[in-house]
């Protein structure tokens, strides 16, 4: 049979790919209720966010752990829930007719006209370039945003990935009637669960700002790790300047350009901003752990079981009466003790790591 693929924006319902396609169109809590305004908002504690769910799928990879259950999915969200985590990521696209899926890729591969129903195997695209068959230990079908929202475990908080096309330039109304799409689900189905909006893009970003007061919406960037024709994606001083300039309240980063750059860190906190990290760094502990020293308020994560119980071995939570005493200071068991001078040492040595 042969291979067909979609642009996501193109699919005119879940379950159905059009006649037409081919493979030649192929070219990661905050409360409800409150108005965020444009003052600051802190994310409460350090946070552990499950990466579309329980943690990506890298089917090129030879860890199982990383095949275990298909990410984005009602299965993989209510698998992490499970652990001590604040939210699931995932990301939100809008299909042609309206609807907003949860789904990652730009493209859909499928052999099948029906790509959302159970059973049916889709295909994926590995960095490498080849074309392999979307298999994982536990399957499930795609869904959309109002199916997470009804079939999740209510306590467990929501980042919202605006996602788009990094290769299409959108214009203005279309952005708008993506956003009110994605909004209407929200408001009708949030009930009092947590959830944050987040995107790369940055004109959505101010956008959903402007559309809504109600969640907090947090501009991603790669941190200057990868470099894009709009320059408002090439730093985290840009990152910075964009939610100053469009009340954002939070910046999610690649966290190697957190290291390469963690003088970065004061500048987001003096502008009284939140900031998160994604990337593969974040599935090893001692990087996790290194965050919370440098003020970094939570990570996205794949290994979530391991990384949870790291975080619950290694930052062990104060009573209010410890914290005003201690200031913030750690407490625990076994776990990496620096001085301050250890952690300027730490902090100078990290960028050269990381650019080798």
């Amino acid at each position: 049979m042969a291979l067909k693929a979609v642009h996501v924006s193109d699919v005119p319902n879940l379950d159905q790919v059009p006649e037409n396609a081919s493979l030649s169109l192929y070219s990661t809590r905050f409360s409800k209720g409150v108005d965020v305004g444009r003052g600051a908002y802190r994310v409460p504690k350090f946070s552990v966010i499950g990466h579309r769910g329980h943690g990506m799928n890298a089917l090129h990879s030879s860890d199982r752990r990383m095949r275990a259950i298909k990410e984005n999915s009602i299965a993989s969200f209510n698998a992490a829930s499970a652990f001590p985590i604040d939210f699931v990521e995932f990301d939100v696209q809008v299909t042609k007719d309206g609807c907003p899926v949860i789904f990652h890729d730009d493209f859909i591969l499928s052999e099948d006209d029906r790509i959302g129903q159970r059973g049916k195997t889709l295909m994926r695209k590995t960095r490498n370039g080849k074309i392999v068959r979307w298999d994982v230990e536990t399957d499930d079908s795609l869904c959309t945003l109002q199916e997470a929202f009804e079939r999740v475990e209510p306590s467990l908080g929501f980042n919202i990935e605006l996602k788009f096309d990094d290769y299409i330039v959108y214009e203005q109304d279309y952005l708008i009637h993506v956003l009110q799409a994605v909004l209407q689900v929200v408001i009708a189905y949030a009930q009092d669960r947590a959830i944050f909006f987040s995107t790369f893009h940055p004109d959505v970003a101010l956008l959903v700002r402007k559309l809504q007061s109600t969640y907090p919406v947090f501009f991603l960037t790669n941190g200057g790790t990868e470099i894009y024709y709009d320059v408002r994606r090439n730093s985290l001083e840009e990152a910075i300047k964009l939610c100053l300039e469009g009340g954002l309240q939070g910046i999610v980063s690649e966290i190697k350009g957190v290291f390469r750059n963690p003088g970065a860190v004061a500048k987001v906190k003096e502008a009284k901003l939140s900031l998160l990290t994604y990337g593969s760094l974040n599935n090893v502990p001692e990087a996790v752990y290194m965050q919370h020293l440098m003020g970094i308020d939570g990570v996205i994560v794949d290994l979530v079981k391991e990384i949870t119980e790291a975080v619950s071995n290694m930052i062990k939570p104060l009573k209010a009466d410890e914290e005003a005493e201690q200031d913030g200071k750690l407490q625990g068991g076994a776990k990496p003790q620096f001085s301050q001078r250890e952690l300027a040492f730490l902090l100078k040595l990290i960028p050269e790591l990381i650019q080798h």
